[in-house]
C-alpha cells in the first residue's frame, strides 16, 4: 500500500492458531506490537535494548479483521504515523498477505509519551517528532513538524 513505508515480516507461529484453525484475534495485536518496535528502531528512536530509552505507553488499540491467516501464511504489517499529538502518537497498520499484498486486517494504536522515572506523560521529544515526520512525511495538520 501507498501510505506505509515500513513493514515488517510476521511468522506466523503454530501457537498462533486456534480452534478455528486460523489465526487467533489476539495474535494480530502481538503482530502490530512487534511491528511497532521495529518501526521505531527503524525511524532511529529506540535501540531495541534500552526501554528507557522510548518511553512510550499503550493507550488504546483495535483492530478490524478482513480475512483469516492459517498457519505458516507469509503474513507482513505495514506501520506508518497516522497523527502527532502534542503527548500522543496515532500509528496505523495494515496485515497483509506478504505474497499477494491482500489486506487481512487493519488497526489502530495510540500511544503516548511517557517518563518512567517521574511517573506521568510528557510531550513528544522534539527528535522523536522530525524522525516520524521526515520519514511518514506527517503534514504540520496531522502534527507534523512544520517545514
Amino acid at each position: 500500500m501507498a501510505d506505509y513505508h515500513f513493514f515488517h515480516p510476521i511468522e506466523v507461529r503454530y501457537a498462533d492458531i486456534d480452534a478455528q484453525r486460523h489465526v487467533n484475534n489476539v495474535a494480530y495485536f502481538a503482530y502490530m506490537e512487534s511491528a511497532r518496535a521495529r518501526y521505531l528502531q527503524h525511524v532511529g528512536l529506540w535501540d531495541g535494548k534500552d526501554f528507557q530509552a522510548i518511553g512510550i505507553i499503550l493507550a488504546e488499540t483495535s483492530c478490524t479483521y478482513k480475512a483469516a491467516i492459517g498457519y505458516g501464511q507469509p503474513v507482513r504489517v505495514g506501520v506508518r504515523a497516522a497523527r502527532l499529538g502534542t503527548k500522543s502518537l496515532e500509528f496505523h497498520y495494515s496485515i497483509q498477505e506478504a505474497g499477494t499484498g491482500e489486506e487481512m486486517a487493519t488497526g489502530r494504536s495510540i500511544q503516548v509519551a511517557y517518563d518512567y522515572l517521574a511517573g506521568q506523560s510528557i510531550p513528544i521529544p522534539t527528535a522523536w517528532r522530525a524522525a516520524i515526520t521526515a520519514f511518514d512525511g506527517l503534514t504540520p495538520e496531522q502534527g507534523g513538524a512544520a517545514a
